[in-house]
């Protein structure tokens, strides 16, 4: 069963908190915030506590534009995308792994936005983790 961490309100996310939390997946994690970060994204990762989630969430942003969020849990670090159904129609066309196309396409809509919601557990997941943050910023 999957249990989100980092519930703790005055407990930051640190490097060290991070490392302790996702063991064997901090690599995969700290691959992807340094890809984020890059000369290639410019993203801008930025954690906070949501008193609605109850729990310690990444706001990953270009600019003011929010492109990505992130949540840890036990055996995984969750990535979500959120598109209105005009910036989501290339997704089907996208190369990436048929079960996050099969993800969007069958998720209802929450209000206007629909979500991509990648649990990431492996390396290999960051490329198409990293053609969905291209296509969220405008590059594909």
């Amino acid at each position: 069963m999957k249990i989100q961490l980092l519930k703790d309100p005055d407990v930051l996310p640190s490097a060290e908190v991070l490392k302790k939390v996702l063991d064997k997946k901090y690599q995969v994690f700290k691959e992807f915030i340094t890809t984020a970060e890059s000369e290639e994204f410019k993203l801008i990762p930025n954690w906070r506590y949501y008193k609605d989630g109850k729990a310690w969430f990444c706001k990953i942003t270009l600019k003011k534009k929010t492109i990505v969020w992130l949540s840890v849990w036990s055996d995984c670090f969750k990535v979500a995308f959120y598109f209105t159904e005009k910036s989501g129609g290339g997704i089907p066309g996208l190369k990436i792994d048929d079960s996050i196309k099969e993800f969007y396409l069958n998720h209802k809509p929450i209000g206007k936005l629909k979500p991509i919601v990648v649990e990431v557990r492996m390396k290999s997941q960051l490329v198409d983790i990293n053609t969905l943050i291209k296509y969220k910023i405008g590059q594909l």
